[in-house]
């Protein structure tokens, strides 16, 4: 059953978003050659303790970290570690925070250093099918005009999309109602509705859309070894168009 919202709900959630996003921001500035994840992870963690929240994932499902990262070749759900992220890397962050039970999620890819040509093209393509995806998040439109617009997005700009994650309903749960697919028709699946809360989170890889499984049991990586970008808003629908609660101020 699909949840839908009140205003008061979406603010609430809104707050937890804005949280998100600043600790994205800090983030970006510690992203550098020679950082771990697994110190990245603890800052998050601390972040937003230190502000009242906690990180949603962690022991969710088992999952027993605050953060999911994945670099280069890691599609998603990847584990922090030790190992130092080195010039050139890009590195998805991806984690959920929950403020007063109420929880907002957002993934964004960061490049580490100088990266090639090849990799910050694929980011920047991520990041605007996502946007292409927000922009048809209207009340009266459908879940396939979402898919829609990513999909012919992302595969004129030559790039396989990855199906097999997709966006969800969030509230005061991680995963609710409806399923956001990346890929689809226009004008078919669930219909936009004022007061739905959902995650756009496309995943773009270079090479082909199929997927092996680290031997963690969570970790998806590209099955030909190419590298993948993930970007990701939680966003509310509203009589005033898409808002997107976890956009950076």
């Amino acid at each position: 059953m699909i949840q839908l919202k009140t205003d008061e709900q979406i603010e609430k959630m809104h707050r937890a978003g804005q949280l998100l996003a600043a600790c994205h921001k800090s983030l970006a500035n510690k992203i550098q050659k020679g950082i771990t994840t697994w110190e990245i992870d603890q800052f998050v963690d601390r972040y937003l303790q230190s502000h009242g929240a906690r990180p949603a994932q962690k022991g969710y499902r088992g999952f027993p970290f605050a953060t999911c990262a994945s670099v280069n070749n890691v599609v998603c759900h990847g584990f922090p570690n030790t190992t130092p992220l080195q010039d050139g890397d890009i590195v998805t962050i991806d984690f959920v925070v929950d403020l007063d039970g109420w929880l907002a999620d957002s993934a964004w890819s960061y490049g580490v250093g100088r990266i090639s040509p090849d990799a910050e093209k694929l980011m920047n393509t991520t990041r605007k099918a996502l946007y292409k995806g927000i922009e048809k998040a209207q009340i009266g439109n459908r879940i396939g005009d979402i898919g829609y617009a990513i999909q012919s997005y992302a595969e004129k700009k030559g790039y396989s999309i990855v199906r097999e994650f997709i966006g969800h309903g969030i509230g005061q749960a991680i995963h609710e109602e409806p399923q956001v697919h990346h890929v689809g028709e226009r004008n078919t699946g669930v219909k936009l509705k004022e007061g739905m809360v959902i995650t756009i989170e496309p995943i773009l890889n270079q090479g082909l859309p199929f997927l092996s499984m680290a031997s963690d049991g969570w970790a998806a990586l590209t099955f030909d070894g190419s590298l993948s970008a993930q970007y990701e808003h939680t966003v509310a629908i509203t009589k005033d168009g898409p808002i997107i609660l976890t956009e950076q101020a």
